[in-house]
């Protein structure tokens, strides 16, 4: 299989370069999104010759890693791994995640709570959203997904087909899980260990992770009634 890293980044400038590094290390190709940042991301990318594409204006997590899929398929790679430039994604899982893969899953989670009690879990507010959000996928779904919002996650060809024809624009993982579920394909977790951010802050605060609630509930709850409807 030839496989990709996407590295979607948003300010990343403290710790974009260490993963970058470490995806070099391992021997994987990868390619860095640069979603508009406005710090001095796109310099050190510049300035360290990094594969990269380079978005003029911040079209948020969704657009950025739709544009990694995109690239993936046209650049005809079978699988694709998103990896966040922040530093919190432990690339040592990616055999695991690759293993699932030649296994004939089409969508494979990294799970912070998949057999795991150590490792950076998030703190406990986002950790409660995370269980209500379990239990929304489960309503339309049937399926238990305990760590729907990891952003470390592998798509073998026909995902990414899927994907690259359309995916959510903003907080996409809850909702693209559904979408997958939607087209028939298979989705599995994988126990992972995450790590605090090496760099940077977060870009959901309080106030946001209200709307996030909101909006990715409405999403995954329309999601749901479009595959009824069409089923």
């Amino acid at each position: 299989m030839r496989v990709l890293l996407v590295i979607p980044a948003y300010n990343e400038e403290e710790s974009i370069l260490s993963v970058v590094q470490t995806v070099e290390k391992a021997g994987y190709d990868y390619v860095v999104v640069n979603d508009g940042s406005t710090d001095n991301t796109l310099q050190v990318l510049r300035d360290n010759n990094v594969n990269h594409i380079n978005l003029s204006h911040n079209l948020g997590i969704g657009g950025s890693v739709q544009t990694g899929h995109l690239y993936a398929l046209s650049h005809g790679y079978d699988v694709d791994i998103q990896v966040d430039g922040d530093g919190q994604h432990d690339i040592s899982y990616v055999p695991r995640l690759l293993a699932r893969i030649e296994a004939g899953t089409d969508l494979v989670i990294g799970s912070r709570f998949v057999e795991q009690t150590d490792g950076f879990q998030s703190t406990g507010l986002r950790r409660a959203g995370i269980r209500w959000l379990r239990h929304c996928i489960h309503h339309v779904t049937g399926l238990t997904i305990v760590d729907a919002t990891s952003g470390f996650r592998a798509c073998d060809r026909k995902m990414l087909q899927v994907f690259c024809e359309r995916y959510p624009f903003d907080y996409p993982e809850p909702e693209s899980i559904v979408m997958a579920y939607r087209a028939g394909l298979r989705i599995e977790e994988v126990p992972v260990k995450m790590r605090e951010r090496q760099g940077g802050v977060s870009s959901i605060n309080p106030a946001k992770s209200i709307y996030y609630m909101i909006k990715v509930t409405l999403a995954i709850l329309i999601e749901g009634h479009r595959h009824g409807r069409d089923s």
